[in-house]
């Protein structure tokens, strides 16, 4: 039997300025999603859970806490762009073109804008990527840009792997 690695996400050296990943996953959002998010960020908005509250405004049901959707879309990224981070420094730049709801299923995107050594921690470089999430029609529902340390390969933690006879 041949044991082949599995995908163990991208190194300093792998990011390359312009390059585009369509991230793999899509999730959709679910009523009990709002709602967590919603109470385990004490989020006090009725419009993210008060459904009669919310059906007296102009979109007639509950919008998904938009806190929800950054963290959602920073997550889907993972495996393309900060598997192996060392540090996130920020997200810049927050929009919020469209609105997200329950049932909407959420897929994203990240385009490299910057990847450059960093002067005091020669074990990672700093890479810069612009992010996009869109909904089930193509509908732009947030951007932002991340900026991050990620190890050079070589130099993260190694991961426990299983080792079979």
């Amino acid at each position: 039997m041949t044991v082949k690695p599995g995908w163990s996400g991208r190194f300093f050296e792998d990011f390359e300025v312009g390059d585009v990943y369509r991230h793999p996953l899509g999730r959709t959002v679910l009523e009990v999603d709002n709602a967590w998010f919603t109470l385990l960020t004490q989020n006090t908005a009725p419009i993210h859970f008060d459904r009669h509250y919310a059906a007296q405004t102009e979109f007639r049901r509950p919008l998904v806490d938009s806190t929800f959707t950054l963290a959602l879309v920073t997550g889907q990224s993972v495996t393309d762009v900060s598997q192996n981070v060392f540090a996130n420094l920020g997200w810049d730049e927050v929009r919020l073109p469209a609105p997200v709801f329950e049932g909407d299923t959420i897929y994203s995107q990240s385009e490299v804008l910057e990847a450059r050594e960093s002067r005091s921690r020669p074990n990672v470089g700093i890479v810069k990527v612009r992010t996009s999430g869109f909904n089930q029609d193509g509908k732009v529902v947030i951007t932002f840009v991340r900026t991050l340390l990620v190890f050079r390969r070589g130099h993260g933690p190694q991961i426990a792997r299983l080792e079979t006879a």
